[in-house]
């Protein structure tokens, strides 16, 4: 069969990411975004995958990948188009991006630029902010190596003693703690001064005798792919700080340096950082470019960016009805970010504070600096209730944030439990147990998304609150089996990962290939992040071969090789980058006329379906199921920010046809979220509540 590899189909959405930034019909500070946003994809990329890849070579191992390549070969390949990458990414910020915001107002400038009294200025930023922070790191033959921090930037520099003639080199940390862009007063609109700019220029205030020679910026990345090995751990929590800590001690995998810097400077920072010519990027520009972030959000600048698409309130949520009350009467779908997060919080903190809860269950694996949830569960456990988090330690990159709130969790009275052994708990649920006429009635939400209200609304997810009984009571198993560590026996309608999710999913998949065998109609749409596992694209190999019609939309990897050979002719690809970030998974099978829908916490890929604990959950509900397929095949129809998957594993962007209307998936959505809750609160608004007589 035909794969693609997977670190080269990530670069391609990368690709897609930075293609939006290349767009120049869009808001300036939005294609701004978007570049940022690439540099840091590419900063996770390097010290995730690239990490994994090397750590794979430098054991030896020639063991191959799907596509058939080893972890060197991946290597050079991921090179090659990651140099083409980060010139496309400099060219556009130097020719296109910087022009056009020094012209809108908002102007970066070098120090040569500056007036005498914005040379004032600087300097004393420079006397006051900066220098009690800096900490020169000397390098000497007779010392011991410094230990380079990752992602930050540092001043390489060449010292000449001026009375002896001798040269020495020292690298000078960037403090975290200051920002990126150094404002100066100027006559109208913003004006700045790259922090490392004005660093180097001041440099030799470091050095009384001494002047610089030569210096330049560098930014290192190194290994995080660190992980426990949790057969050996007692103390997980602990050993996690250690995984944490190690991270800055990893092997170096990305050298970043400005063109044009010294030789001596080079071969100073591959012999401190242990690295090679393999290693070293030379881009045209400042460094770190994910720090641009911080312009996007400047005030005062509203015409660059897109208008506001506030979350809307949903029209089967009453905001004056108990959330208990509105799910009891029936189900209730939300798609974030065009509906509110607001109903699942409202869940969280009524049954904090509702003295009918007896106890609440939930799973956390990523949430917000000022945790709605958080404190939710806090106020429930000092109330006396039963309170357990199943808190996910080994959440990459959150595992700091992760433990602390399990720790303030644990001092409130929470029953904490970290995640499954060598699985990751990735699954997005919560139970509500409360007693209601001397029964307990449970409710449950499921969802594809984190309990994160600051993502919510940034990413397409979909939620799921429900009352029905038999959901209540898989939650149930899924809880008391995670935190008792007992086996995950199949559950009456929820299929989890790792024990039965893959072979329901597969078991779909060669349901609508049999039916085309027979000549039956017989269609598959799927909704995900990424699509990896072999064993799930050969299966829908085997479909396409039987005739099934095969849309997929995928945000991310693919490495299903598209393309119109018989075992891929009907099979579609489809990826859609917008204002949005789709996080959404959403699966249909056809079924003869009787479709089926299922929403997730799991893309397809091996990972999520062998290696985590996920949830793939069956929606039953007639008017949820409809509406979960309106948003399928709309996602199918975008000709403004889709691309199709090419054989190759490149993409293009889907043309408008001629004559054919403009659609666009996430402002139809956001759309008829606002003409819905509209609707509703007409309706709400003339409803005629009779004055009622005292009793």
């Amino acid at each position: 069969m035909a794969f693609i590899n997977r670190e080269l189909s990530w670069i391609e959405f990368n690709q897609r990411v930075l293609d939006e930034a290349r767009r120049p019909e869009l808001p300036l500070l939005e294609r701004l975004k978007f570049l940022a946003i690439t540099a840091s994809n590419l900063d996770e990329f390097f010290q995730v995958r690239v990490g994994g890849l090397t750590m794979v070579r430098r054991s030896g191992s020639r063991s191959t990948d799907i596509a058939g390549l080893t972890a060197s070969q991946q290597i050079t390949l991921i090179r090659r188009r990651v140099v083409e990458f980060t010139a496309t990414q400099y060219d556009l910020l130097n020719d296109e991006l910087l022009p056009a915001l020094r012209k809108a107002g908002i102007r970066i400038l070098p120090m040569r630029e500056l007036s005498p009294n914005q040379k004032v200025q600087v300097a004393a930023y420079f006397t006051e902010m900066a220098f009690p922070l800096l900490t020169p790191l000397a390098i000497a033959p007779d010392s011991p190596e410094p230990v380079l921090p990752p992602l930050q930037l540092l001043i390489a520099c060449r010292l000449e003693d001026l009375d002896d003639e001798i040269s020495r080199h020292v690298i000078v940390p960037v403090p975290e703690n200051l920002p990126r862009f150094i404002p100066i007063q100027s006559g109208n609109g913003d004006s700045f001064v790259l922090i490392e700019d004005l660093i180097q220029s001041y440099l030799e205030d470091l050095f009384p005798g001494e002047s610089v020679g030569a210096s330049a910026p560098i930014r290192i990345t190194r290994n995080s792919d660190i992980a426990v090995q949790e057969e050996d751990s007692i103390d997980l929590a602990g050993d996690m700080e250690d995984v944490i800590a190690a991270r800055r001690f990893g092997d170096t995998v990305r050298v970043e340096v400005s063109a044009g810097t010294p030789r001596d400077l080079l071969r100073l920072v591959q012999e401190v950082t242990a690295s090679g010519p393999s290693e070293l990027y030379r881009v045209s520009g400042p460094l770190g470019l994910s720090d641009f972030m911080e312009l996007v959000s400047l005030r005062g600048y509203r015409r660059l960016r897109y208008p506001d698409w506030p979350p809307q309130a949903s029209p089967l949520v009453d905001p004056n009805t108990s959330i208990f009350d509105l799910v009891k009467q029936r189900d209730i779908l939300l798609h974030h970010p065009f509906e509110s997060f607001e109903p699942v919080l409202r869940l969280l903190e009524e049954a904090a504070a509702d003295p009918q809860v007896l106890a609440i269950k939930q799973a956390l694996y990523r949430t917000a600096d000022e945790s709605r949830v958080i404190q939710a569960l806090i106020r429930a456990a000092e109330s006396g209730k039963q309170v357990t988090a199943l808190v996910e330690l080994k959440a990459r990159f959150d595992e700091a944030r992760n433990l602390e709130r399990a720790e303030r969790l644990q001092r409130s009275g929470v029953r904490v439990v970290y995640g499954v052994r060598n699985l990751k708990t990735h699954a997005k649920v919560t139970l509500v147990a409360r007693l209601e006429d001397g029964r307990l009635r449970r409710y449950v939400h499921l969802g594809t998304g984190n309990y994160n209200e600051a993502t919510a609304q940034l990413y397409t997810d979909i939620s799921y609150l429900t009352a029905r009984p038999e959901y209540g009571s898989d939650a149930s198993l899924f809880f008391n089996a995670v935190s008792g560590r007992s086996k995950l026996v199949r559950l009456r309608k929820i299929s989890p990962a790792p024990n039965h999710m893959k072979g329901r999913i597969l078991e779909l998949i060669a349901g609508e290939s049999g039916r085309a065998s027979r000549g039956e109609p017989a269609r598959i749409l799927a909704k995900m992040n990424s699509l990896q596992d072999p064993d799930i694209i050969d299966a829908l190999y085997k479909a396409s071969r039987s005739g099934v019609e095969i849309n997929l939309n995928i945000r991310g990897i693919c490495c299903l090789q598209t393309g119109t050979r018989k075992s891929a002719r009907n099979i579609r690809v489809v990826s859609i980058i917008d204002r949005f970030l789709e996080h959404s998974r959403i699966f249909y099978f056809h079924q003869g006329g009787e479709p089926v829908v299922y929403i997730s916490s799991a893309d397809w890929m091996t990972r999520n379906l062998e290696k985590r604990v996920e949830l793939l959950i069956p929606i039953e509900d007639s008017l949820s199921r409809r509406r979960l397929i309106r948003i399928l095949e709309a996602a199918f129809r975008d000709n403004t920010h889709a691309h199709e998957i090419l054989e190759n594993g490149t993409s293009h962007r889907i043309p408008t046809p001629k004559g054919q209307k403009r659609f666009r998936f996430q402002e139809a959505l956001y759309r008829q979220a606002v003409k819905a809750s509209k609707a509703r609160q007409h309706e709400r608004a003339t409803t005629f509540q009779p004055h009622r007589p005292p009793q």
